[in-house]
């Protein structure tokens, strides 16, 4: 769940740096904001509620921190015949050394490496490189929204894994999950 505010922060500061550069500068800033936000974040180990409201917080002061976008700045350009292919070799080779590293790191680190952005970075990055730092903060404030449902999902479960089990923590997970990402999607539409 801590997870969600080192990807806030990678989404704030590359969306700002989009406005002004090209995407492997607004990438690397990016990426050095969410190793910045995980080291703060791996030494404390709050209780649950407090880190349940700073999660909420810090999502909710990232969505306001957000550059302003014309309301038509989605991807437009259609992507090349490569696009797919190089999202997934990038992805799945980040998640090959996330999974070869975790012994070395350790669980917590673990833990809060694994929510890195890479799904939402690989689109970001080909909508930056294709549309612009627009499209890119649109793509990015899609994923802060979603992250309300990311954390939850985490909550639910920490809270009723104990008590309830696997399955009804994960059903319950499932459709919080589930009625906040329809929430963030009507909100989207709405921002």
């Amino acid at each position: 769940m801590a997870g969600a505010a080192s990807q806030a922060a990678f989404c704030i500061v590359y969306a700002w740096i989009a406005r002004r550069m090209a995407w492997p500068f607004a990438l690397t800033a990016g990426c050095m904001a969410f190793a910045l936000a995980t080291a703060a974040l791996t030494p404390i180990a709050p209780p649950l509620p407090v880190l349940a409201l700073a999660v909420l917080v810090a999502l909710c002061v990232a969505v306001r921190a957000m550059p302003r976008t014309a309301k038509d700045a989605g991807v437009r350009t259609p992507p090349p015949m490569w696009d797919l292919p190089a999202r997934m070799v990038v992805a799945t080779a980040f998640v090959i050394v996330l999974t070869a590293s975790a012994g070395a790191l350790g669980p917590r680190l673990t833990g809060l490496l694994a929510p890195f952005p890479l799904y939402a970075a690989v689109l970001t990055v080909f909508a930056h490189a294709f549309d612009g730092g627009d499209a890119a903060a649109s793509v990015l404030r899609g994923l802060l929204l979603g992250l309300f449902a990311f954390a939850a999902f985490f909550l639910v479960l920490a809270v009723m894994l104990s008590t309830v089990g696997i399955g009804a923590a994960f059903a319950t997970a499932v459709a919080v999950a589930l009625a906040l990402h329809a929430t963030s999607l009507w909100l989207l539409h709405r921002l």
